[in-house]
């Protein structure tokens, strides 16, 4: 498939499409005028990646899809859930996979290997820790507040800005010459967290101070905010598994897809302190 006329009225599913990966794929593509749906639970037709039931409806004349899990592809079944979506997809018409997956994850990677065996065109994405986490997620409050506690410790890791996944993404379903890649998204220099606080703070001209705790110090403040239990399995298994120091090396999959560098966390802080979100 190539950028030909014919190709910009291909209907692309973007899974999470309110996401901060999906939502950003979905603009792009729209600024391309390219058809998009929305594959969310307030999507038109709603998808849901726990309703089975949702998935056929909203593949209907799809020709490419952006797959992003809920809530991760570390979760147990996620791969077998990629697996049925995958061959149901293939089976209507999907010409054209995107996987967003997570680096250093071994659950993420028999995902990875459902898409590299799909028998259609594919491309994976992936990614380090979101530099979009500290401002459009769970640690937008505690950052807010002036102080972030987890329980990771000097480990580095090469935070990556979620524009530049989208556009890598976007590349990936619109252009040729990304077919069987593997893209290993990071940017461009390793951080530990209390380095990256410290360029929020800096950014914002605020105190904003890093803790570090025990997992089970963490595990406990989470029960406190009554998160749910899987929820809170989840963020003790990134924390102590994936932030073990296993990536704490760059990737240069933004360099290889785009031809450009990487956007550094300094660029992603300023940004974001301009538009105010992080004011206490």
């Amino acid at each position: 498939m190539t950028e030909h006329e014919h190709d910009k009225t291909a209907l692309t599913l973007v899974l999470g499409g309110t996401g901060k990966t999906g939502g950003r794929v979905a603009e792009r593509l729209t600024a391309r005028h390219r058809p998009v749906r929305i594959g969310s639970r307030s999507g038109e037709p709603p998808f849901d990646w726990a309703d089975r039931a949702s998935w056929a409806p909203a593949l209907h004349g799809v020709t490419s899809a952006y797959l992003s899990f809920y809530p991760d592809l570390a979760v147990p079944g996620a791969a077998d859930a990629i697996r049925s979506f995958t061959d149901l997809a293939v089976r209507h018409g999907v010409r054209r996979l995107v996987l967003l997956s997570g680096r250093g994850e071994e659950e993420a990677q028999l995902s990875e290997e459902v898409i590299m065996n799909s028998g259609v065109q594919w491309t994976i994405v992936r990614a380090s820790w979101f530099n979009q986490n500290f401002s459009e997620g769970h640690l937008l409050d505690p950052v807010r507040g002036g102080e972030l506690v987890l329980p990771v410790g000097d480990v580095g890791e090469p935070f990556v800005d979620t524009d530049d996944i989208a556009d890598v993404a976007v590349a990936a379903l619109t252009e040729d010459g990304h077919t069987g890649q593997l893209y290993e998204v990071t940017g461009p220099r390793l951080l530990t967290f209390a380095e990256a606080v410290g360029e929020i703070a800096a950014a914002t001209g605020r105190d904003v101070r890093f803790r570090s705790v025990t997992i089970e110090e963490y595990a406990g403040m989470l029960a406190e905010y009554q998160l749910p239990a899987d929820e809170v399995a989840l963020l003790t298994y990134l924390f102590t598994e994936v932030l073990d120091g296993r990536n704490a090396h760059l990737g240069d999959g933004v360099e290889r897809a785009l031809a450009r560098p990487a956007r550094d966390f300094r660029d992603y802080a300023r940004s974001t302190a301009s538009t105010g979100v992080w004011a206490g």
